[in-house]
């Protein structure tokens, strides 16, 4: 986990891809796409099944590491249209007692009211203190912007010419892009300007590049 201060208060990066806000106790988590594996079964493409279970599997490790009182969805929480694992997650938001936030991404084509049926507030943005939260990076005047949908990610090069690409929690002057919390979600790589801090994560750490 990495700590970082901005505008004053405490945020918590953690290795899962997820923000934890210290203190409002709310956990923010950036383009799960459920039911995308789903969707890549229903087209032939041979994803294991139990990759269905990852984001309850990393919610649910969350929920013991933090104490969470609201739970805010950057956008994309499903792929597409509805499918069976939409009954997975109507089962498992029934058994939660938090408040719970949707912020309307492009890949969210579900109707909001079965969204709000379940008591999960849906909005197009939110402010917060001197906070915004949308689904899309945006330039906001006097706010500190968290969002998602970019998936960042960067190269890293090793000794030998080796490469490789992890996702990360990218944040420059007023913004940060929140890493894709879903799995099969792909990854946008960014070019690090200088100001721009890059924070990489494995799935176990995370780490902020050297020079950023």
């Amino acid at each position: 986990m990495k700590k970082v201060k901005i505008k004053h208060q405490q945020f918590i990066l953690d290795p899962s891809g997820a923000v934890y806000w210290e203190e409002k106790e709310s956990l923010l988590i950036a383009d799960v796409h459920l039911g995308k594996v789903a969707h890549f079964r229903k087209n032939g493409l041979a994803v294991p099944r139990e990759a269905e279970g990852t984001f309850y599997k990393k919610i649910a490790g969350l929920f013991k590491k933090f104490s969470v009182k609201r739970l805010i969805f950057l956008g994309d929480l499903f792929h597409s249209f509805q499918n069976n694992e939409w009954h997975l997650f109507e089962a498992w938001i029934k058994q939660q007692s938090i408040m719970t936030i949707l912020i309307h991404g492009n890949h969210d084509i579900i109707p909001s009211w079965k969204f709000k049926k379940l008591g999960i507030d849906v909005k197009e943005y939110f402010e917060e203190e001197h906070f915004y939260f949308s689904h899309f990076p945006v330039d906001k005047k006097n706010y500190f912007v968290f969002c998602g949908h970019i998936h960042p990610g960067v190269k890293l090069k090793g000794v030998g010419l080796q490469q490789l690409k992890l996702p990360c929690f990218f944040q420059s002057k007023n913004q940060l892009i929140l890493p894709a919390f879903g799995a099969f979600t792909g990854l946008h790589v960014l070019i690090p300007k200088k100001g721009n801090q890059v924070y990489v994560t494995s799935g176990k750490e995370v780490m902020k590049i050297k020079g950023t």
